[in-house]
């Protein structure tokens, strides 16, 4: 199981949202070191606090951030966008998938090597809409429900490594990017603590407010989840050929 109190913890679009309110609670919670990624300055009071230039989208800036880590043992792949959209151009799709997917593969490439070393954890910070389509939100829903997939996936190839994979399935939270959306939302603080809660007692699957609760019964002991646990299983393919 993972402890925040004493880790290092990296966490991506640490300058707003849910990822200053994460940034806040791992510090609440002991944490040695945050990384807090982002695109441009960031200022911290907390000496523990390290910003870190990060354009999820720039494998090459990936790379030479993760020299700059000494060592990590959490990665919250928390940054991504949410644009408005009627999947009537492609481009559209392409910028959401180059973020929430692309970007969170990047990101987790990158830093791999650190969490094999560490026995860590990555939490990707997805969305209901993984699950379920929001028509508003097309190539968003789309882009989430990829990261998912990529989400499981990592979880049944690195398990074997030591390296837990989480992935956080977050409803409707109070930031800029739900400002205009006239519904129930979450506080991003609120949706934090229940995200590093998740992980610290080891819920591969996280359903960290009060839209998304009442889901988690029946996905832990539904079908669904069953056949993720059964195919995880399945030995691993071998290549062929002469």
């Amino acid at each position: 199981m993972t402890n925040i109190a004493g880790s290092a913890v990296l966490i991506t679009g640490g300058n707003r949202g849910i990822g200053r309110a994460l940034v806040a609670e791992a510090l609440a919670r002991g944490a040695a070191r945050v990384y807090a990624g982002t695109r441009g300055p960031l200022d911290h009071p907390d000496g523990r606090v390290t910003p870190l230039h990060l354009d999820v989208t720039d494998a090459d800036r990936l790379r030479r951030a993760a020299e700059e880590v000494g060592s990590l043992d959490v990665l919250i792949n928390n940054a991504g966008i949410a644009v408005p959209d009627e999947l009537d151009d492609r481009t559209a799709l392409e910028r959401h998938l180059a973020v929430n997917l692309f970007g969170t593969y990047d990101v987790i490439r990158a830093f791999l090597p650190l969490l094999l070393r560490s026995e860590g954890a990555i939490v990707n910070n997805l969305s209901l809409n993984s699950l379920a389509a929001l028509p508003l939100l097309p190539a968003y829903s789309v882009s989430k429900a990829a990261a998912f997939s990529l989400t499981q996936s990592l979880r049944a190839l690195l398990a074997g490594r030591g390296v837990r994979v989480h992935a956080v399935l977050t409803g409707p939270v109070d930031t800029d990017m739900t400002r205009s959306l006239d519904i129930p939302k979450a506080s991003a603080e609120s949706v934090a603590r229940a995200v590093l809660d998740g992980v610290e007692k080891d819920e591969e699957d996280i359903f960290p407010d009060p839209l998304s609760a009442p889901l988690a019964e029946g996905w832990h002991g539904g079908v669904v989840k069953a056949l993720e646990r059964q195919l995880a299983g399945l030995p691993a393919a071998r290549p062929t050929g002469s």
